[in-house]
């Protein structure tokens, strides 16, 4: 017989912690967090403001599609000219790091946090998440826990990262394979 997983039995990691005052992390969900997600407001200027009130590092040139959901923003750095598009969902439980030049597309998925399906009581397990400068992470993209992308590596459309993905490769699957390098035209 297989022992039986026991969520009843689930504590939050010891070392977790949501990384803001109960009051701050009270306005983010209430105030915060709608204004970035609402479809009324296009523009990105205003939830630049409220995500860098919340404690996000955002670069210059940063450009934040509707309906954008994003955890906690105290845990996020957007580096300069950074594209993130709709319906993107960063769910970041550990910090996420997105550097210069980065373009998450559309319905992209950053989990920070996964269990120890192995265990019983179901342990979280936390990672952080970077992404390199000039790296593309497309449509309906996963990327896990721990990962970090490497510089102008590429995700394709719906591909899963679960491992590192090295500098200047196209990543296609799930889970995602080198399919070939990146190259670039001066033109």
């Amino acid at each position: 017989m297989h022992p039986s997983v026991q969520l009843s039995r689930y504590k939050p990691s010891a070392d977790y912690h949501p990384g803001a005052s109960l009051p701050k992390q009270i306005l983010w969900y209430y105030l915060g967090s709608p204004l970035v997600e609402s479809r009324w407001i296009p523009f990105s200027g205003l939830k630049i403001w409220l995500l860098r009130q919340f404690g996000a590092a955002v670069g210059s040139g940063v450009r934040i599609k509707q309906n954008v959901r994003i955890k906690f923003p105290w845990r996020l750095t957007l580096g300069d000219h950074c594209w993130i598009g709709e319906d993107t969902w960063i769910d970041n439980l550990a910090t996420v790091t997105l550097e210069r030049d980065v373009c998450l597309s559309q319905g992209v998925y950053l989990c920070t946090g996964n269990h120890d399906w192995s265990r019983a009581t179901f342990d979280l397990r936390l990672g952080a998440i970077t992404i390199k400068h000039s790296a593309w992470i497309g449509a309906r993209a996963v990327v896990g826990p721990g990962v970090t992308v490497g510089e102008g590596a590429i995700l394709t459309l719906g591909s899963v990262a679960s491992h590192a993905l090295d500098s200047w490769t196209i990543y296609t699957g799930n889970p995602a394979k080198a399919v070939k390098p990146r190259t670039i035209s001066s033109s």
